[in-house]
């Protein structure tokens, strides 16, 4: 059974990174990217490589010139755009652990963790933002296909990344449920 592992993306080589000074503008782009079939994938770059904000996008550098133009022409603003090779390694936003009847995902300072068998929310942890108790009290108990996205209701940082390991915690229910 295949639960780990779909987000690598098949022949994606990555090569290169997109430096931001905000995570807004980050978000941006990864929406516009996203929306135009760019594959990318949103990293916490090297701490050397940051550039004020601890959200890059790795990208194909070979697609750069098209990005660049794309991003001209939807006003995402970004710092640069560099060679990954020899840059030091990229920390993956979101990481999965499976606890054998549980499944926690965690993406950057917050974490989800469901039960395997019945897909419901069975904890939330990490985060001070202060939507979060308010987000935590909106999820605890709910079944993951049945709960409101954290997007829905949040406005901090950490909702965005509630909001990362719910959509991750998601694609893996769906995934168990189909075997």
């Amino acid at each position: 059974m295949e639960v780990f592992g779909k987000n690598k993306k098949e022949g994606f080589e990555g090569g290169g990174l997109i430096l931001f000074r905000s995570v807004e503008e980050a978000i941006k782009a990864e929406k516009v990217l996203k929306a135009a079939d760019y594959m990318v994938r949103l990293v916490a770059p090297p701490p050397e490589l940051r550039k004020g904000c601890d959200l890059a996008l790795e990208i194909a550098l070979i697609e750069q010139t098209g990005i660049e133009r794309l991003f001209r022409e939807k006003d995402v603003y970004y710092v640069e755009i560099i060679p990954r090779k020899g840059s030091g390694d990229l920390l993956e936003i979101v990481k999965v652990k499976d606890f054998g009847e549980a499944i926690m995902v965690k993406a950057g300072n917050m974490k989800l963790t469901f039960d395997k068998n019945s897909g419901v929310i069975l904890n939330i942890s990490g985060g001070g933002c202060p939507d979060i108790p308010y987000l935590h009290a909106g999820l605890i108990d709910k079944k993951l296909a049945e709960a409101i996205r954290p997007r829905e209701r949040g406005f901090t940082l950490c909702a965005l990344m509630l909001d990362r390991a719910f959509c991750e915690s998601l694609e893996i229910w769906n995934r168990m449920e189909k075997h």
